[in-house]
């Protein structure tokens, strides 16, 4: 779609060259959603795609994704043997259900950004224990989780002229067992609840919730629980104005079907 509205574009070469934040700015990156819909408030777009971030790190301290990388080259990655948490990378960015061409532009920090309950980077992020670096317009950084970004459908912790750096996974995290499950209301359609489950070497046990959620939700336990502590822990943490309704699913279907596959993975890690 054509943003007829936008009067200029910032191409950007280096990150200190970021420009003042003025109303009407947006960030551009891979651009997916940004360009699919009328944006009337928009005045000036500043492409973040020249900065030249490495698209990621792999480091005895575990994993480090840029904003700007694409779904496609995070699927691509070639991980540590001994990271078995490993297949969740493609489960969740197979979670995208788009094109070729989607997966090609858009990116884990746009999917981040765009803060929507079905985003399967939140997901997967959320999971792996994953940590946001956020640039501040005065060139310092900032640190924030990433159950801690994600405030909302359309929400996140940013504040105005702020940008989303880069997401770190840890080691540790990386080093789990895991468990995915998504469901949706038709084969191809968008999450309606996506949970994850890890394990630990030490029997921690910890279930993410997204997609059915206005946020992504995330349950620590010391071991694997039994199975009505668990769904008593779930009723407990998300109560009945959390679960989200949209054409994609209904908040009593959504909770239905995230205890049904959250005993799921309980069943499948706790063996």
């Amino acid at each position: 779609m054509d943003l007829n509205c936008v009067t200029s574009v910032i191409a950007l070469g280096k990150a200190d060259a970021l420009p003042d934040w003025q109303d009407g700015d947006a960030w551009l990156a891979g651009g997916t959603w940004l360009f699919s819909e009328p944006q009337p408030g928009l005045r000036r777009l500043i492409d973040v795609a020249g900065l030249g971030w490495p698209m990621h790190a792999i480091s005895d301290d575990g994993l480090t994704v840029s904003a700007t990388s694409t779904i496609a080259e995070l699927d691509r990655l070639e991980l540590p043997k001994d990271w078995i948490a490993t297949p969740l990378v493609g489960q969740c960015c197979r979670a995208l259900l788009g094109s070729f061409k989607i997966w090609n532009r858009a990116t884990v920090g746009g999917n981040l950004c765009m803060a929507l309950p079905a985003g399967p980077m939140i997901a997967l992020t959320a999971a792996l224990d994953g940590v946001c670096t956020i640039l501040t317009p005065g060139g310092g950084d900032r640190f924030v989780s990433v159950c801690d970004f994600v405030l909302g459908p359309q929400q996140t912790a940013l504040k105005p002229g702020e940008i989303l750096r880069s997401i770190s996974m840890p080691v540790a995290a990386l080093r789990r067992r895991t468990a995915f499950r998504r469901i949706s209301l038709s084969p191809n359609g968008r999450s309606g609840a996506l949970v994850i489950g890890t394990l630990d070497a030490a029997g921690r046990f910890t279930l993410t919730v997204t997609a059915a959620t206005r946020r992504p939700v995330r349950m620590a336990f010391e071991a694997p629980p039994v199975a009505d502590a668990m769904q008593q822990r779930l009723a407990a943490t998300i109560p009945g104005g959390d679960w989200y309704d949209d054409v994609h699913g209904a908040p009593d279907w959504r909770r239905h079907v995230t205890l049904l596959v959250a005993e799921e993975i309980r069943q499948e890690l706790g063996r």
